[in-house]
């Protein structure tokens, strides 16, 4: 599911978002595989556990490297953060009120991999293109 296309151009971050695609790829193989629901569970259940924890780690790690570097549109970026954390925090509040519905899993990969995609492409590319304008990427 990685995309060179997709690198900033910064190695840690590009190391944390190959990470992501690849949890979010796998995540979603497995929704689209043919077998039993109860084992596609433990997956939802494991991808929604780690994104609750890697997204703060790999959130934290850009933030501080907008930080370093004096990104001009980090607030803005933090907030876009900030609101994918509530995205995630309110499907596992969903989920834990109304089950695992095949639908809402599905809803909930489909976020996943459209807010990735669009989010790196997008906002991250931009931290890459300033890092690199100024000479700091690694």
């Amino acid at each position: 599911m990685w995309k060179e296309k997709y690198k900033i151009g910064v190695e840690l971050i590009d190391s944390q978002h190959k990470e992501l695609f690849n949890r979010v790829y796998d995540f979603l193989s497995t929704m689209q595989s043919k077998g039993d629901w109860d084992e596609k569970l433990e997956k939802v259940k494991e991808t929604m556990n780690f994104m609750q924890e890697y997204v703060v780690v790999h959130f934290n790690d850009e933030e501080a490297y907008q930080d370093e570097i004096g990104y001009p549109e980090r607030e803005e970026h933090k907030k876009v953060h900030a609101d994918f954390r509530s995205t995630i925090n309110n499907y596992v509040e969903i989920f834990n009120k109304q089950g695992f519905s095949e639908e809402l899993v599905q809803q909930f990969g489909a976020k996943l991999m459209t807010w990735l995609i669009m989010h790196v492409c997008k906002a991250d590319k931009k931290i890459g293109e300033y890092a690199q304008s100024k000479g700091e990427n690694n």
